[in-house]
């Protein structure tokens, strides 16, 4: 089941929504609802129980991920990536740097929490 909505996007939203939607041929619609629901899904790290907290600053993609990330780069290096194959690049970058804030934040949670030391710590 779905709801309509109307919204007024930032010029700024609207502008890296049409950019992804034509990189990945996709219409902007479903780009804005995919960012909406991972939004959506994803809990504000500062809300996480501490194991969580601890678990996320250990956070990897996984193997085959990782493997299908490589060989797409290498096919984009290469210059042989399809549309499909630069829309499945596209999504694995974006997951990778979701994860990386993701773990960044966690970490400092952790050490707001006293659940690890700084760093920087001697």
């Amino acid at each position: 089941m779905s709801e309509t909505v109307t919204l007024a996007l930032p010029e700024e939203v609207a502008q890296s929504a049409r950019a992804v939607a034509a990189r990945t041929d996709r219409r902007v619609e479903d780009v804005l609802v995919e960012w909406l629901g991972r939004a959506a899904a994803e809990i504000p790290v500062e809300s996480l129980p501490d194991d969580q907290v601890l678990a996320l600053q250990n956070l990897q993609m996984s193997d085959e991920e990782q493997a299908e990330l490589s060989d797409l780069l290498a096919q984009q290096r290469e210059g042989t990536l399809s549309n499909a194959g630069r829309a499945r690049l596209d999504a694995l970058m974006d997951t990778y740097r979701r994860g990386m804030v993701r773990k960044a934040q966690a970490l400092k949670v952790a050490v707001e929490r006293g659940l690890q030391p700084p760093l920087n710590a001697n």
